[in-house]
Formats: C-alpha cells, sequence, structure tokens
C-alpha cells in the first residue's frame, strides 16, 4: 500500500457500468464492450490502487447484484469508499437495506455509502416492482438512519407499514452516508435538502446542466437553514482519454442511445441540456427499436447499438463527455468542477483505462489549477 499513490478527494470511479455478460468473448472488439462482474472486481482493486476516492457500482437483477459486488471489491482493497450507485428502496424492505450497510461497515470498515434512487418506471415494472413518490423516499431514510441508531421502529405511511422492527444488533460507530442520484429537479432537490448526505448527478448533462442542478440543491438548503456545503455533490462524465474512436462512440454515443430511447429519462435529459428533440424523435424511430416496447438497454448491450448511435449528434457528446487526449479530457472535468461540482466520477471507461487521467489530475492539483 506505501507504493500506491496518495488519493485524490474529487476524483471516483463508476464500476461495470450498464449490462454485462458471465464470460468475455474470446476476441472482444475493446476492453468495455462486454464487462463481466469479476471484471468489475478487479476494476475496483484497480480503481484502489491508482488513488480513486470511491467507486459506485449500479444495480440490475441479474448478474450485478450489488451486494456481492462491493463486498467482493471490498473485501481486496483497504482505502477506497464503496458506494451503490445506485440501488431502488423498492428493490428492498428497509430491514433488509439497513442490515446491507451495517455489514458493509462492520467487515470492511466506514467505507460505504448508501446510494439510492427512485427508479425508472420502465426498469421497475421489468421487475415487478414501482417507483415510490419523494414523501415516501425521505421517510424511508429515516427509517434506516433510526434502524443503523438502534432503534425500534413503528411506522405507517408511503413508505410503507412497520410495528416495532429493529436491527437488534447494530454497528457501533459512524452511520453510512446516504446519497441520491436524481437530476435534482426541485421536488428531489427538496428531498435532497432533507434527508441526503450527498448527490451522484447522471452522466450526459452539460456542465450548464450541472451547474444548474448546484444552484437548485443550494437553494433547497438554504430554505431550511440547512448549509448547503454539508451535500456533497458528484456528478457522473463518461471518459475515453485516448482511446479508440470505435470504443470512444460505444462508451458516448451508443450509452447516449439507452438513455435518449428511454421516454422518461430521455425527456428529463433532453429538458434538463435545452436539446432539439428532433433528434431524439429520429432516434426513437429508428428500425432497430420498431416493434420492441422494451427499452434498448434491456435488449441490446452498448455494441448493439451502433448504427442508431450515429443519430446522436457529436456535439452533444463532445459537451457533456470527458473525449480525446488527456489534456482536454483534464480541461473538460474541470468545467463540471467549475460548475459546482464537489467531485466527478468517470463512467463507462475502466478505472485502468482512467489511470493517465488521475495522474494528469493530480499534476493539475500540484500546480495550483484546483479551484
Amino acid at each position: 500500500m506505501a507504493d500506491n499513490p496518495p488519493v485524490i478527494e474529487d476524483l471516483s470511479a463508476f464500476l461495470i457500468s450498464g449490462r454485462v455478460v458471465s464470460r468475455r468473448p474470446a476476441d472482444p472488439s475493446d476492453e468495455t464492450g462486454a464487462r463481466t462482474p469479476v471484471d468489475g472486481i478487479e476494476d475496483g482493486v484497480s480503481a484502489d490502487r491508482l488513488g480513486f476516492r470511491r467507486v459506485f457500482i449500479s444495480e440490475r437483477w441479474n448478474l450485478k447484484e450489488v451486494a456481492v459486488l462491493l463486498a467482493a471489491v471490498a473485501a481486496r482493497t483497504s482505502r477506497v469508499e464503496l458506494a451503490t450507485g445506485l440501488v431502488s428502496p423498492a428493490r428492498r424492505n428497509v430491514l433488509h437495506m439497513a442490515a446491507f450497510g451495517a455489514t458493509m461497515h462492520a467487515c470492511f470498515g466506514p467505507r460505504f455509502v448508501l446510494g439510492l434512487g427512485r427508479g425508472d418506471h420502465s426498469y421497475l415494472r421489468s421487475e415487478g416492482l414501482r417507483t415510490q413518490g419523494f414523501e415516501g423516499l425521505c421517510d424511508y431514510v429515516d427509517i434506516v438512519r433510526r434502524l443503523w441508531a438502534g432503534e425500534a421502529v413503528t411506522y405507517e405511511g408511503p413508505a410503507g407499514r412497520y410495528d416495532g422492527i429493529k436491527l437488534g444488533d447494530v454497528y457501533e460507530g459512524e452511520q453510512p452516508k446516504v446519497w441520491y442520484g436524481t437530476f435534482a429537479l426541485p421536488k428531489a432537490a427538496n428531498a435532497i435538502a432533507r434527508s441526503f448526505d450527498g448527490v451522484l448527478l447522471p452522466p450526459v448533462l452539460t456542465p450548464a446542466a450541472t451547474a444548474a442542478a448546484v444552484t437548485r440543491i443550494r437553494q433547497a438548503c438554504e430554505r431550511i437553514d440547512r448549509d448547503p456545503a454539508t451535500v456533497r455533490i458528484c456528478q457522473c462524465v463518461i471518459t475515453a482519454p485516448g482511446l479508440s474512436d470505435d470504443e470512444t462512440r460505444a462508451l458516448a454515443h451508443a450509452r447516449a442511445v439507452t438513455y435518449l430511447q428511454a421516454p422518461e429519462y430521455g425527456d428529463a435529459l433532453v429538458r434538463a441540456n435545452d436539446w432539439d428533440t428532433a433528434p431524439v424523435a429520429k432516434l426513437r424511430a429508428h428500425t432497430q427499436f420498431q416493434g420492441n416496447k422494451e427499452m434498448a438497454d434491456l435488449t441490446y448491450h452498448r455494441i448493439q447499438l451502433m448504427e442508431p448511435a450515429r443519430l446522436i449528434p457529436d456535439a452533444w457528446m463532445e459537451e457533456t463527455c470527458a473525449l480525446g487526449s488527456v489534456d482536454h479530457c483534464v480541461t473538460q472535468l474541470q468545467r463540471f468542477r467549475d460548475a459546482g461540482a464537489d467531485e466527478i466520477a468517470t463512467y463507462g471507461s475502466t478505472p485502468g483505462q482512467n489511470a493517465g487521467l488521475i495522474e494528469a489530475w493530480r499534476t493539475r492539483d500540484r500546480i495550483g489549477l484546483r479551484r
């Protein structure tokens, strides 16, 4: 550990974002085209060695059960923080969620961050679940915190009905932080100010959209006399430093297809970025999606979306992602820091692919460019 570089406080990494496969193909087209859960664990070890502050892993009910993956990363690392990014409260009873967080801290030290998200209706419907309103979400967080504190909780309301539930055996130490993954629109900003320690803003936002989200969060905190600095804001940014054009387009354009093709999420992204709706309408009308009621992300891996990805304007990706040379990527990430994000999470590419980027980010700190 002594030979490893120091941790960068404002740079984290998202691991195996999107869909995964059980085994890699014999001749993969690129490093990120078909990642496995085992690859995700190795990526977490790499992130720890390189000095990323924390890693995020999202959950899917297939090969990405997040508690298994995070525990595996935690068992092989000692300093990187470990965050869900994200898990829906609809997927876990409050006792299950509280036990998850308490067990992570008890086993691996206070490194766990519980990242929650309401979830997209289309995703949750495919799992037989439904999204939760903001009032229920905030109550859910409150119940989890009370369980961590050792309380017996009796509750009836939008988060469910519970009669004297408790953990019994609790982690005797600092509770996990609880974050919220969101666009931070007005209602969500109010929920953040009320109940959350941090925010994970989604990828493919423009710096202007990041700044607007930061402003809404800060104003919501001020309205209830909360110090806005007590909410840490992390912006996910797709990075492709020095990668091939094909892999870059798969990481950026093809991923954007999965976002923009989804009606609810895609429309929210277009509004947040003040984009023209015409390219999105053309994308959704692409022949590859006709006759399929599922979202593209549930049917295809990114590498299978390269043809419709041609419909994504290059300017959109250049504005919202960090693509090209390492120096250009550093400049682009700084734009999001200048917009008010406290932290950046590299997205899509692997920690190893970002080794040069994290070192350049570290150099930028040393020469006084950090703001």
